[in-house]
């Protein structure tokens, strides 16, 4: 794979299957390099191979979030296209023509449709109610009116401002245009709408309106109804923090991901709540894996009396059920080598998508304990630019126990040099509470194809294992399970899955090692050249360079460190220095790349800023590079022109420094 090929890549998404399990509704997105953007259709699959293969139902440029409608004849879905945004339904097998019910400045999402099929739930940006008045003064050109700041977390990475403008709750008509009525609206954001299933509330998530719910964000259950707009809290705690609610057929019971954020951080786990309010009862308690994945994470979907779910466990990211009623222990429903990252379920079909390290998402149905692939969107993608299997290595940690960790050989020795030894690319990820998955990654299929070998692994603070090991990295000064602190444990399991790789594989050359992440990644890239020389080259991306400077305002999460890392950065401000990459700046020797987004709101350009100006100064190889209009996710969803244009800056870079020692050129020649 070659930078160039991003615009090959195809990636289905939201599966849902249709009220009578026999088809499936999904997103198909595609990259168009020439437009710059992304194009995104809704497909159809049926659940029976033997009725055809899937099909195209909209042709649109920005269609998601498909839902069926109770009767199954017909599909909501959202539709972006040059800043517009829109709920339209379409009849799935006409006739009939798709109606677009709202049109609106800001994006929509989570559209849900009402059990008798006459209304659809939303929710959307909009200004707040409570917004102070002004009057205008001025030009048409310079009306902007000052926005006031009146609570913690005011921006959102992707977003910008949002203190001003939450999300609130809409409804509208399923069959006609109408203005949608705002049905709950606060200071906080308003998500994840489920009806009841006598259609006569919504359950929704939100922060309670209370002095000072700010300092803590706690998350609770609310019931809003549908007639009056009133809307009621079903949880009181302090300490725990649900998302996304799933009614039980019977109406008795809401299931919810569950967060204890008493100490942080911490793992969603599946639990249930009465609607007639009470605490979550957690069911997964015993399993002590996460249950809220960042990749393909959704609401615990209801089977029969089971709730199903998927979790994160070393790597992978199998599906598990769990009786709703407490009777029993979770259960694996769906394992393997692979990550389902994607899933759906009506009786007896259970749709899923599912990745391994060498096979792009494609979809299939399980029936009856018989799993059937019934996509092939990245067939021809992979027969051109097959991937070789990563070997997986388990590497014993100074932290206790053993960590996972991948070693992906090139296929073609394009970089070797005169004895056959290969450069080594080793990849941190961010977080730090994600994993790698056992799934496929363009990053490692283009370091691979350009003739690198790739080492990447899951350091403790990653999720995957324990909740004692996602929590061994909060600092030593924390009073509450202290820990290493960034840069402890998790740097020694990098270089211990360096040290393991190196041992293992004797064609990979320990000269020609380099080092790359993104965010906390980042982080651990610009810490590791700090305090070691055994890298040749390095690319710090998007980096966390200066906790101190995150912390007092500069990222969107500002206040939530003090939380993640068990120390108040008022009170200990030097702990957030040392911990800081940027106090160790005059150690790095290494070459080092730079990259960075002018609107990341996670980790401001002024981390990047910070870095560049100490190395530059100090007279250290440094290289800088900025993306303008580009946020925190660049590499992932950024404009297809600039990650495209990413990938080369990164070849290029290590193509000068890890090229082999036979080929350099005498020095004052280059």
């Amino acid at each position: 794979m070659q930078p160039a090929d991003i615009a090959r890549l195809v990636s289905p998404g939201d599966p849902r299957v249709s009220p009578d399990g026999a088809r499936v509704a999904l997103v198909v997105s595609r990259v168009d390099l020439d437009a710059d953007r992304y194009r995104s259709a809704i497909w159809l699959a049926p659940a029976d191979p033997s009725d055809g293969p899937p099909r195209p139902l909209t042709s649109g440029d920005g269609d998601a979030n498909p839902r069926w409608s109770p009767d199954g004849t017909r599909l909501a879905l959202t539709r972006s296209v040059e800043g517009k945004h829109r709920l339209v339904v379409l009849p799935v097998d006409g006739p009939g023509e798709p109606v677009t019910l709202v049109e609106r400045d800001a994006p929509i999402g989570e559209p849900v449709w009402s059990p008798d099929g006459t209304a659809i739930a939303f929710t959307s940006r909009e200004p707040r109610p409570d917004a102070p008045p002004f009057t205008v003064v001025g030009t048409p050109e310079r009306t902007t009116l000052p926005r006031r700041i009146d609570r913690l977390f005011p921006k959102l990475d992707g977003e910008g401002w949002i203190v001003d403008r939450p999300r609130a709750l809409f409804v509208v008509p399923a069959d006609t245009p109408a203005p949608p009525r705002v049905l709950a609206h606060h200071r906080y954001d308003i998500s994840a709408p489920a009806w009841s299933p006598d259609g006569r509330e919504l359950a929704v998530t939100t922060v309670r309106d209370e002095p000072d719910a700010d300092l803590t964000m706690v998350e609770a259950l609310h019931l809003v109804a549908v007639d009056t707009g009133e809307i009621r809290p079903l949880t009181s705690s302090s300490s725990i923090s649900v998302s996304r609610p799933s009614w039980s057929p019977d109406g008795r019971t809401i299931a919810v991901l569950a967060e204890d954020v008493a100490l942080v951080p911490s793992f969603g786990r599946v639990a249930t709540v009465p609607t007639t309010g009470g605490e979550p009862t957690v069911l997964t308690a015993g399993l002590d894996r996460q249950a809220a994945p960042f990749v393909g994470g959704r609401a615990p979907l209801w089977r029969g009396s089971d709730l199903v779910f998927a979790v994160e466990d070393h790597g992978t990211q199998p599906l598990y059920s769990v009786p709703a009623d407490g009777s029993g222990t979770p259960t694996e429903l769906l394992g393997g080598t692979r990550a389902i990252v994607g899933y759906d379920a009506v009786g007896d079909t259970l749709a899923i998508l599912t990745t391994t390290p060498t096979s792009r998402p494609e979809l299939a149905v399980v029936h009856g304990g018989r799993e059937t692939t019934l996509s092939s969107f990245s067939a021809a993608f992979h027969r051109d630019l097959p991937l070789d299997a990563p070997e997986h290595l388990r590497v014993p940690s100074s932290g206790g126990g053993e960590i996972d960790a991948w070693l992906l050989r090139p296929r073609t020795p394009a970089l070797a040099d005169t004895d056959g030894r290969l450069p080594l690319l080793v990849s941190v990820h961010g977080g730090p509470m994600t994993q790698y998955p056992t799934a496929w990654f363009d990053e490692f299929a283009m370091w691979s194809g350009a003739g690198y070998a790739v080492l990447w692994c899951n350091p403790h603070g990653s999720t995957g294992d324990t909740e004692a090991a996602l929590r061994s990295i909060r600092s030593p000064e924390s009073a509450e399970v202290p820990g290493t602190g960034w840069g402890g444990v998790d740097v020694d399991d990098v270089l211990a899955a360096l040290d393991a790789a190196l041992a293992h594989e004797a064609t990979l050359d320990p000269a020609r090692v380099g080092v790359l992440g993104g965010s906390y990644g980042g982080f651990m890239t610009t810490w590791l050249v700090g305090h070691t020389d055994r890298f040749a080259a390095a690319c710090s991306e998007r980096a966390a360079n200066n906790l101190l400077s995150l912390e007092w305002g500069g990222s969107d999460a500002a206040g939530y460190f003090r939380f993640e890392l068990g120390v108040d950065h008022l009170a200990r401000p030097d702990v957030y220095r040392r911990m800081s990459p940027t106090s160790s700046v005059e150690h790095i020797h290494t070459p080092l790349l730079i990259l960075h987004a002018d609107d990341d709101l996670r980790c401001p350009p002024e981390q990047a800023d910070q870095l560049y100006l100490a190395l530059r100064l100090l007279g250290r190889e440094v290289e800088y590079w900025r993306f303008p209009d580009e946020g925190h996710e660049l590499s992932r969803s950024g404009s297809p022109r600039r990650r495209v244009q990413r990938a080369e800056i990164i070849l290029d870079f290590f193509a000068r420094w890890l090229r082999p020692v036979s080929t350099n050129p005498p020095p004052g020649t280059d």
